[in-house]
């Protein structure tokens, strides 16, 4: 690792994954010269704890990004097509948690644990992919790596902190008056912008996000053309099918997801995918099914780590398995994926735009 210390900046350092990016980067190998928080002009001047110190937000404009190295984003996708092209043209790199650039093809789209070395391609913009693509190829590529993938069928079980503070607390709200016998009128799930909002307490909702023409909402549109990009470097490439079903539950904090794949291996066995799994990178395997010990979103939260468990063949189709993954949404699905992207950027002297 390069010897400098690095000016950071988060942008939306006051929203739910911005707290979270403050505690990863304090925890995190980064060699820190200063640290500014940014975000909204209602937010400017309050005062945040970060490690030891007590840091003021600013107003995020495109002045205060001079002399910054790093910029961590999570503050909307519009807020970041407007400033962080301001920010590479002052020199900074940028790791962006939004949607914004994820599909550009001039921007790497990185899961450490899968795809680090397309980091070195960047031209100042890194985007961090969805959480419940990042927990899935983490959970897939080292299987990948061994014994080639042809096709991958999830079905998520995303928790609402995915969808904001707000519905986090639509939830708790909800719930609430329901064991209170009293009426609730839901106004953000299963998405702010559409007219029809329905209620998550004791519910599923089967939309993430808009519809699409084709009747896949856009979180499974995401899931499906991310996978590619990370694991092929192409968006629509063919040589691996994947589908998704994403579906919204009222669970506060972890992703579920139930990952059916095709090897391209044949000859693989349960016991070979348990043993390559316990040892990659950012997994924990929770595989023991004769004492109950599998993920848990409960169990997950909190965590770093990527849990996957009940790791079994399909009976019907040689070569095909089932598994269950869980990971912390905000953490390793938004924040600690973010500070991981930049870890590398320092560890690979990539601090810098081409």
């Amino acid at each position: 690792m390069p010897s400098r210390d690095y000016t950071v900046a988060i942008l939306g350092a006051t929203g739910a994954v911005g707290t979270r990016l403050m505690e990863q980067l304090a925890q995190s190998k980064i060699p820190l010269k200063q640290v500014k928080l940014l975000a909204s002009a209602r937010s400017a001047g309050k005062k945040l704890k970060f490690a030891d110190q007590t840091l003021t937000v600013e107003e995020a404009r495109p002045e205060v990004f001079e002399n910054v190295d790093l910029v961590l984003a999570s503050a909307g996708g519009s807020v970041s097509k407007q400033l962080l092209p301001e920010a590479v043209k002052r020199g900074a790199v940028c790791v962006d948690n939004t949607s914004a650039f994820r599909m550009d093809p001039q921007v790497p789209l990185v899961v450490p644990e899968v795809n680090a070395q397309q980091l070195k391609y960047h031209h100042g913009i890194i985007a961090n992919p969805n959480c419940s693509t990042i927990q899935m190829v983490v959970a897939l590529e080292p299987l990948r790596q061994r014994f080639g993938l042809q096709q991958v069928v999830v079905s998520t079980y995303q928790a609402v902190s995915g969808a904001g503070r707000r519905a986090w607390q639509e939830l708790l709200d909800e719930t609430q008056a329901q064991l209170d016998k009293q009426a609730y009128t839901p106004e953000i799930l299963p998405t702010a912008s559409d007219a029809q909002h329905y209620p998550i307490a004791f519910n599923l909702l089967p939309q993430i996000d808009v519809f699409e023409t084709d009747g896949y909402s856009h979180e499974e549109w995401k899931m499906i053309h991310e996978t590619k990009k990370i694991m092929l470097n192409d968006m629509d490439a063919e040589a691996i099918k994947v589908t998704a079903t994403c579906v919204r539950v009222p669970v506060v904090i972890g992703h579920g997801e139930a990952v059916y794949f095709q090897l391209a291996d044949h000859t693989a066995t349960v016991a070979q995918l348990q043993a390559i799994l316990k040892q990659a990178p950012g997994i924990t395997l929770q595989d023991d099914p004769q004492h109950q010990i599998y993920p848990q979103p409960i169990q997950a939260a909190g965590s770093r780590q990527t849990f996957v468990g009940r790791v079994r063949a399909d009976a019907e189709n040689p070569g095909a398995f089932h598994m269950w993954v869980v990971s912390d949404n905000l953490l390793k699905g938004a924040a600690w994926n973010t500070v991981q992207i930049a870890e590398e950027l320092v560890k690979q002297d990539l601090v810098r735009v081409p």
